[in-house]
């Protein structure tokens, strides 16, 4: 999918610092730098830079300069849990099963889809089962937007869910989550060796980079498989 020039340019700064090339603290070049590198209007490099600092990148001072900043990792590991992860910590061995990789047009009558693609954009779809200690607990159905995280393509599913990598490579800005009852559809009892109408647990979630839709993800646990424990203190009002 070919980008516009300012999310090209988002898009090589944004590789560089995922990837390590440039590190926190980094100056960037200037703006006149810039123009002059991908030949394009100050207008360009100015929406270019926008997006970078709206997704917590980089950091625009005042006759200083642009500098990449610190990372954000705390808030990713808080807001949005790795599965993965939270099953390793439990002493569960998880495993992770690809049902279906493809990618393909929005269908733009199912709601989600018309919000992550914006009407038009391709959509990469992953459909996976969860496992722990060999024992199929969730059925996830991801959509990730190629225009937003054209990266995505190129990945090995196989070898990292896509969850996890999205943590891990990809920095957001804002996520709604949708937690609700649900029963099992035939393919979900399928392959999670259930019966169909089977209660389980149903988590949607959406996430943002600025304006730039990222993913939608909908889980599907058996009920007796996953808790969500939430640890609070009360607010105050002024």
């Amino acid at each position: 999918m070919k980008l516009s020039l300012h999310e090209k340019i988002r898009t090589d700064f944004e590789d560089d610092i995922l990837s390590g090339r440039r590190a926190p603290g980094d100056r960037l070049p200037t703006e006149k730098e810039l123009m002059e590198q991908y030949d394009c209007s100050r207008m360009t490099v100015n929406k270019a830079l926008s997006a970078l600092v709206s997704a917590g990148l980089i950091d625009r001072r005042k006759k200083a300069g642009t500098f990449v900043s610190s990372p954000r990792v705390h808030s990713m590991i808080l807001d949005i849990p790795d599965l993965p992860a939270q099953l390793s910590e439990q002493g569960h061995i998880h495993a992770y099963t690809p049902h279906l990789t493809r990618v393909r047009a929005p269908d733009t009558r199912m709601e989600p889809e018309a919000w992550l693609s914006k009407g038009a954009d391709d959509l990469l779809q992953l459909d996976g089962i969860h496992l722990a200690d060999d024992r199929p607990i969730a059925y996830e159905h991801r959509l990730i937007s190629a225009r937003s995280v054209p990266s995505a393509l190129d990945v090995d599913f196989s070898a990292i869910t896509p969850g996890s990598w999205l943590l891990q490579n990809v920095p957001w800005t804002e996520a709604e989550t949708k937690i609700s009852a649900c029963g099992l559809s035939g393919l979900e009892a399928d392959l999670l060796k259930q019966k169909p109408g089977t209660p389980c647990l149903c988590i949607e979630r959406r996430t943002w980079r600025a304006s730039d839709p990222i993913t939608y993800v909908r889980q599907v646990f058996l009920s007796d498989a996953y808790d969500l424990v939430a640890r609070f203190g009360p607010t105050s009002s002024s």
